[in-house]
């Protein structure tokens, strides 16, 4: 997977901008508040995935502006391709030429992985970030995993809605049967997809990072399911069995706080080196190395499952990092397109191989 050509009109703080990248590393370097990181971003909404950054699509458009267009040619699936995206209040979507019901339909289709600062909050935050994460990675393997997240997200909606009704109408209490065994149907079915992904990821992750610590450290990735009990080894059948069973037995607490206090929005992904929390022990250097590891790896997945390496996105990734694991990212990630941006040119001088472009006040040149 590479992008052969992208053109952004209108974007952010781009009015018009043209990149014919490299296949391999490209640095895009500037002063902060330029642009490169709106660069990155383009590249990342054609994978159908919403901002890395949370952006409305209302922010998206140069101030002033009516419309913005991003406009790709990339290589998948053994083929070049075209998409897409016009934003004009709302998105509109063309895969090679063929107008979409929405963005989603770019899932599968061009996969990339990001890390952007923001993303440390897989270490540093709560669990809901390492939720996202392992969604969002299962989605770009797995489109139909949309649907069953959507899903799950509406019953899970609904039977909180009547939990809290039952407060004040006691027969609604005969339908709640129903809402457990499709709750337990669903979530079963992302437990299960959740743990044999971070099966692979956590293989992955752990040598990527053995690669980046020169072997100093250990990292280990550990899906743990909230208080239901489930195992490596179990079907989703069996973590349908367990979740039903964990829903029932917490039913009068849960009638009590109006919520569902079971299922996988209660999850988590522990991060790990050694035996030690990464979140609670690790130095910013190794958090960073943690988070690039994990996502580094859902690169390989990805590769692996669909038989294409995705684009990788990192951006300001540099800071924090010594000159053995900055040398590692420019030179040693072999086999895919990379986009890195930085501030400090010093950061790329040892960039063996690619092209390196300069971003000015939303203008983009290559040296």
């Amino acid at each position: 997977m590479r992008v052969q050509s992208l053109r952004l009109e209108n974007f952010r703080n781009i009015p018009s901008l043209f990149i014919t990248p490299g296949e391999g590393v490209n640095i895009i370097y500037g002063d902060n508040a330029q642009g490169k990181t709106n660069l990155l971003e383009a590249v990342w909404l054609l994978s159908g995935a919403k901002s890395f950054r949370g952006a409305k699509d209302g922010e998206l458009t140069l101030f002033g502006e009516k419309k913005a267009v991003i406009e790709s040619e990339f290589f998948g699936e053994g083929r070049v391709q075209t998409s897409k995206i016009l934003l004009d209040g709302k998105k509109t979507a063309w895969l090679n030429d063929i107008k979409q019901d929405s963005v989603t339909a770019f899932a599968g289709k061009f996969t990339a992985v990001v890390f952007s600062p923001a993303h440390l909050g897989l270490v540093k935050d709560g669990p809901a970030g390492r939720r996202k994460f392992l969604d969002t990675s299962i989605c770009q393997i797995t489109p139909r995993y949309i649907s069953v997240m959507s899903q799950y997200q509406r019953i899970l909606l609904q039977r909180n809605q009547l939990l809290k009704d039952i407060s004040y109408a006691p027969a609604l209490l005969d339908t709640l049967d129903i809402w457990d065994e499709r709750l337990a149907n669903l979530g079963g079915t992302i437990i299960r997809s959740r743990m044999g992904y971070t099966a692979r990821l956590q293989q992955k992750a752990a040598a990527i990072y053995e690669g980046i610590s020169m072997g100093k450290e250990a990292l280990r990735l550990c899906y743990r399911p909230f208080e239901i009990g489930a195992q490596e080894g179990d079907c989703a059948a069996d973590i349908t069995a367990k979740l039903l069973q964990k829903l029932r037995e917490s039913r009068s607490e849960d009638i009590r706080t109006g919520s569902t206090s079971a299922g996988p929005h209660k999850d988590d992904l522990e991060v790990l080196l050694g035996e030690k929390s990464v979140r609670a022990f690790g130095s910013q250097g190794q958090q960073r190395s943690a988070v690039l590891a994990m996502k580094l790896a859902e690169s390989r997945c990805i590769e692996e499952m669909l038989g294409e390496a995705p684009v990788i996105l990192l951006d300001d990734v540099m800071s924090e990092l010594d000159a053995s694991r900055r040398d590692y990212l420019l030179n040693h990630l072999t086999g895919s397109q990379i986009f890195i941006t930085c501030c400090d040119k010093g950061y790329f001088q040892k960039l063996q191989d690619g092209r390196v472009f300069r971003m000015e006040k939303g203008s983009l040149s290559e040296e």
